[in-house]
């Protein structure tokens, strides 16, 4: 397996499922690179870079802090892909913190000298992971707001990032912010709220608390854009990814379309397969073809995935 192809190159393919294979599920998730396994996700995506974008990614803007911060870690691993270690790492030790934050019983009195090794190793993990995740979304807007004016016109673009540790960021500004600084702030926090971490037995502050916002005109778009103009924002940000990555690695990354296009109106389907059509290496899942223009669907490979009882088989269509 490679990294991709260079900028130059361009391959589509659409793969039309059948009934019987949209039911299956894989039993184990194994990942190779050239035949040898690779124990973490990390060492997977160094070798590949990819952007996904499927109809759940829709609801982004409507969905809850957890979706975004989802859809905001995955799209840094694909660039950077230690920083899903980083992820886990953070996490491993957030949860041995609540099971001794679970054992004081809510008693603020209780001996809790411990949750300062907790704390420390908290403030200094999560600082890495928040200050990464503001400096991509800092690279991210650059295209994005390009991306989502072709589609507004006079709509403005921004993003903020939502930190429980320390006030609201605006991501265009946070040359201010290192991780030493972000891990005083973030111990600080974490001494604050000590008491009420005891009595609610779990970590109320850190990178898995925070939240993106998006504004239109500095107008929250969670909050008062239509359905439309959430849409363009999330296909925005996803284009734009594919443009961080190639701006960043000089390879573009490949393009999965799970079954979104039905999804999207014809001024932005026309829109995002304009935006792919000279560049990216892309697979698109759908029911059938047509939703596509006969435009569309020239020069590209159709397959037709069939479900047998312990496979699946993908033919030309």
């Amino acid at each position: 397996m490679h990294r991709g192809k260079p900028i130059s190159s361009r391959q589509s393919a659409i793969l039309h499922p059948s009934k019987q294979s949209r039911q299956s599920t894989p039993k184990k998730k194994l990942l190779k690179v050239n035949e040898i396994k690779k124990n973490k996700t990390s060492e997977y995506l160094s070798n590949i870079f990819s952007v996904s974008f499927s109809t759940s990614d829709l609801a982004l803007l409507r969905g809850n802090p957890d979706d975004r911060r989802t859809w905001l870690d995955d799209a840094v691993s694909s660039l950077y892909p230690a920083h899903s270690d980083r992820i886990l790492k953070y996490n491993k030790i957030r949860t041995q913190k609540n099971n001794f934050l679970k054992s004081l019983g809510g008693n603020i009195n209780a001996e809790n000298a411990l949750l300062d090794v907790w704390n420390e190793q908290l403030a200094i993990t999560g600082s890495n992971i928040i200050l990464l995740r503001l400096n991509f979304l800092k690279e991210l807007l650059k295209y994005a707001r390009q991306k989502h004016s072709h589609i507004s016109l006079k709509e403005t673009l921004s993003i903020v990032y939502n930190s429980s540790i320390v006030e609201d960021i605006d991501v265009e500004d946070v040359s201010e912010w290192t991780s030493a600084k972000i891990a005083e702030k973030f111990y600080e926090r974490l001494d604050e709220k000590r008491n009420e971490e005891i009595i609610r037995a779990q970590s109320v502050v850190g990178p898995h608390r925070d939240d993106v916002s998006f504004f239109i005109d500095n107008i929250n778009s969670q909050k008062f854009a239509s359905q439309g103009q959430q849409r363009t924002i999330v296909l925005a940000l996803k284009l734009a990814e594919t443009e961080l990555i190639r701006s960043k690695t000089g390879y573009n990354a490949i393009l999965l379309l799970d079954d979104v296009l039905a999804e999207l109106d014809d001024i932005r389907q026309t829109y995002l397969l304009n935006g792919i059509e000279e560049h990216h290496q892309t697979i698109i899942t759908s029911v059938d073809t047509l939703h596509f223009d006969k435009r569309y669907l020239e020069n590209v490979k159709i397959y037709k995935i069939i479900q047998n009882e312990n496979s699946a088989d993908i033919i030309p269509a």
